[in-house]
């Protein structure tokens, strides 16, 4: 098999996931309040998974590199193809709850999967592949919350899309069973045990680690406030966002996919992380006085362009920066710091809105954006990888 056949099944094998996963996202809204959910169970209803994503992404990490990439990324598909079909049959608010906190628990496949494509990568095509682990995310999330709401009907029902999400990740785990390869040697796979907090001292990685939960942050601002300001301004409803949103995943993922690695390749990734933050702060900025519809599109599609860049040259650098037998457990936490930040971007940008309005609430993404690109000045990410530690009882 090619070095290209295997990421192109690991595409597949996530694509298929996320088309599942997604589809489950607009219905969550809608279908809660049938089991007694208030507004704010809504919105615990939907931190609650990333905040159990965040605590358990490491350990899903750490688990890969010792048992195998494969094994876990399967297991991880295992259990979210049965909290697919427990939410088919929900009839409670708590097992409404307890559905999500499970599900979280299990989504540590991103970390895996962002693993898998650096196993499966060279350093000087790792942005390509970790572009296309991107793009299957993004793709998925295009295509499944558009699936998800022709599945549940007027009535937002959960129970044909639980089903239907439910089937399409079994779909990916045979998928996965029959084609997707073992990516880390059984000897990497046995190799040390460390704690995290030791891992990214001795890599260097701390500050990388820190830039996603601001960059994660900041693009989950924009999901957040685009709606609420399209809506006060302009009059929009959920098609029109959907539309654009829909729009801007297809051009994320051909980005992501295919752009990314050539021109990470070409200026090389700090130039190129450099350019992705700049536009990103541009596509902010408009947004501050954005009050139209010329300008509060500019500002999305601006800022979002330049953020979706940024995920895979981070990923790649800190992949670089990893031991290669100690890599699911940093990528892992990486997964856990974006998911800190998808909990932490919303809730800091709701408040500014609720107390200053949108031109606060769009300028902290710019913050962000200038923080991180500050970082990337600065910052030397030519520095070689270090052996792995000896094994210990960390």
């Amino acid at each position: 098999m090619s070095n290209r056949s295997p990421m192109f099944v690991l595409f597949l094998t996530v694509l298929i996931d996320l088309i599942g996963f997604g589809i489950i996202i607009p219905i969550l809204p809608f279908a809660a309040p049938q089991f007694g959910a208030s507004e704010l169970d809504i919105a615990l209803i939907i931190v609650v998974y990333s905040v159990c994503g965040a605590l358990t992404s490491p350990l899903w990490g750490r688990l890969s590199d010792r048992w195998g990439r494969k094994k876990t990324l399967l297991a991880c598909l295992a259990g979210s193809a049965v909290c697919s079909l427990m939410l088919a049959f929900v009839t409670t608010l708590a097992a409404l709850y307890l559905v999500r906190v499970v599900a979280g628990c299990f989504s540590g496949n991103f970390g895996v999967a962002t693993a898998m494509a650096a196993d499966l990568s060279t350093p000087q095509n790792r942005a390509r592949a970790m572009g296309t682990v991107g793009a299957a995310f993004g793709l998925g999330m295009v295509v499944g919350p558009s699936l998800g709401g022709l599945l549940a009907g007027p009535e937002a029902s959960l129970l044909l899309p639980g089903l239907v999400a439910a089937g399409l990740t079994v779909a990916a785990i045979v998928f996965g069973v029959l084609l997707l390869p073992e990516t880390i040697a059984a000897a990497a796979a046995k190799g040390p045990r460390e704690s995290m907090r030791r891992l990214l001292t001795r890599t260097g990685n701390g500050g990388l680690m820190t830039q996603f939960v601001v960059l994660t942050g900041a693009i989950s601002t924009v999901s957040y406030l685009f709606p609420l300001a399209t809506g006060h301004y302009l009059g929009w409803g959920p098609r029109e966002v959907g539309i654009v949103f829909g729009i801007q995943g297809l051009c994320m993922a051909a980005l992501q996919a295919g752009l990314v690695g050539k021109l990470a390749q070409r200026f090389g990734e700090l130039a190129l992380l450099k350019v992705a933050l700049t536009l990103m702060i541009g596509g902010f900025s408009i947004a501050t006085v954005a009050h139209t519809q010329p300008l509060l599109l500019a500002g999305f599609f601006i800022s979002i362009t330049g953020a979706a860049c940024c995920p895979p040259v981070l990923n790649s650098l800190l992949s670089q920066r990893t031991p290669p037998q100690l890599r699911g457990q940093m990528m892992g936490t990486s997964g856990a710091a974006s998911s800190w930040g998808r909990v932490f971007g919303p809730l800091l940008a709701g408040l500014a809105l609720s107390q200053f309005g949108y031109t606060a609430a769009w300028a902290l993404g710019a913050i962000a954006g200038i923080a991180t690109l500050l970082w990337a000045l600065q910052t030397n990410v030519a520095d070689p990888v270090l052996p792995a530690a000896p094994p210990s009882n960390i």
